[in-house]
């Protein structure tokens, strides 16, 4: 999971229909930078954000059921 801000924006991020080494590359529709996912974070691979990073932020990985359990309170959209 990454964050979409950056320069005081929040960018919409989105599949590019690129891949690259069997990763998908993403734009953001704000400027059309294109974004490639490091350990770091995304990086602007090319446009307006060439260079910048968009930083990971803290996610796990889980099933619903043991997310409902160690959060109890989660309401869900149906």
């Amino acid at each position: 999971m990454y964050s979409r801000r950056i320069d005081g924006k929040t960018l919409t991020l989105a599949p590019s229909g690129w891949t690259y080494d069997y990763t998908f590359v993403l734009y953001d529709k704000e400027t059309g930078s294109l974004w490639y996912p490091y350990e770091k974070g995304l990086m602007g691979i090319q446009g307006v954000y060439f260079k910048q990073w968009l930083k990971v932020l803290p996610s796990e990985d889980t099933v619903l059921k043991k997310w409902q359990k160690k959060h109890p309170d989660t309401q869900l959209l149906r």
